[in-house]
């Protein structure tokens, strides 16, 4: 059998991390100290949820999503020792933008953040006449630069991966509609300059009388490995009290990535826990961030829970891909 390789990643000597508990026999453990933020963090919040954390000068830094008391959504910038422990600056990330038309925020969350050639790039659901994605860059979580939005409304979960491939940017998104869209595919779009998007490609959808039959959607910057780029998505069921949000893993090819390598059929994780299962919008385990350590394979993924707090679960590279590998999609 040929040796998984992790490809594109740094070492994280420090990441978060506790090991899988004796007898558990799942893909993915949960941090036993959850939530990991609590859901009023803030002054203000009255919940912190589906946001994007990244390794930051020896540290780590993010991009969080926090609805307030009038349940304005907004961005938060926040910086962690150790990953676990946050503080959060009390005030918007205020982007800069040089159209004043696209650069008026009227709101913005579910935010992903990925180092590509030389800073970091936010994406993010943008409302512009309706969601799309925002783009911003900044190398510093000081100052963020805002980009024009990648697409048309109604769009949300744009993904980039972490390294352009074929010579253009490569972003995951889903589109949707204007409000709780019962349905969903993921896309892929290509850019050579981060305004110009196009060659679209259909990359996967919901899988009938499943756990993700309703609709999907990106969750992490993909993990580049040997066997492929590791994704960890959302898939959404409609039960008779509403959505189901869990988790799954697909691998796709690594130079045409809207071909789908292998991809699970059961979920990696899904609403188990009472901080999971209650808050403003129950059942609900939502992943956009993952600490992915070279060196040991090692995964830290961050994830909104009942869209109220900010969780966090481990695995390993090798342990999901041999997931997908043991459990495929017929």
């Amino acid at each position: 059998m040929t040796t998984l390789r992790i490809l594109n990643e740094k070492n994280i000597p420090n990441l978060p991390w506790e090991e899988k508990p004796a007898g558990y026999d799942k893909p993915v453990w949960r941090y036993s100290k959850n939530p990991v933020i609590p859901r009023d963090l803030l002054p203000a919040s009255n919940s912190i949820f589906n946001s994007a954390v990244v390794p930051f000068k020896g540290q780590f830094a993010g991009v969080f999503r926090s609805d307030d008391w009038s349940r304005h959504m907004a961005l938060y910038r926040g910086f962690s020792a150790d990953g676990l422990k946050w503080k959060l600056d009390p005030d918007p990330i205020r982007f800069q933008c040089d159209d004043p038309e696209v650069g008026k925020f009227v709101y913005g969350y579910d935010p992903r953040v990925v180092w590509i050639e030389d800073r970091f790039y936010v994406t993010w659901c943008n409302y512009y006449h309706g969601p799309t994605i925002g783009v911003a860059w900044t190398r510093d979580f000081e100052t963020f630069h805002q980009h024009e939005n990648a697409f048309l409304p109604f769009n949300r979960n744009g993904v980039l991966f972490p390294r352009k491939i074929g010579g253009n940017f490569v972003m995951l998104s889903r589109p949707s509609d204007s409000g709780h869209t019962p349905f969903g595919d993921i896309y892929l779009s290509q850019s050579p300059d981060l305004c110009y998007w196009g060659r679209h490609r259909h990359v996967m959808g919901p899988i009938g009388n499943s756990w993700q039959y309703t609709k999907i959607g990106g969750g992490p910057v993909p993990v580049e490995t040997s066997e492929g780029w590791l994704l960890i998505y959302h898939g959404v069921l409609q039960s008779c009290n509403g959505f189901v949000y869990s988790a799954g893993a697909v691998l796709l090819d690594l130079e045409k990535p809207w071909k789908v390598v292998g991809r699970a059929k059961p979920y990696l994780w899904s609403p188990q826990t009472p901080y999971e299962c209650v808050g403003d919008v129950p059942n609900v385990v939502f992943p956009c961030a993952i600490l992915c350590d070279a060196a040991t394979g090692r995964m830290a993924i961050y994830y909104g829970a009942a869209d109220t707090v900010t969780a966090l679960a481990f695995s390993t590279v090798q342990e999901i891909v041999d997931f997908i590998r043991k459990h495929p999609q017929d």
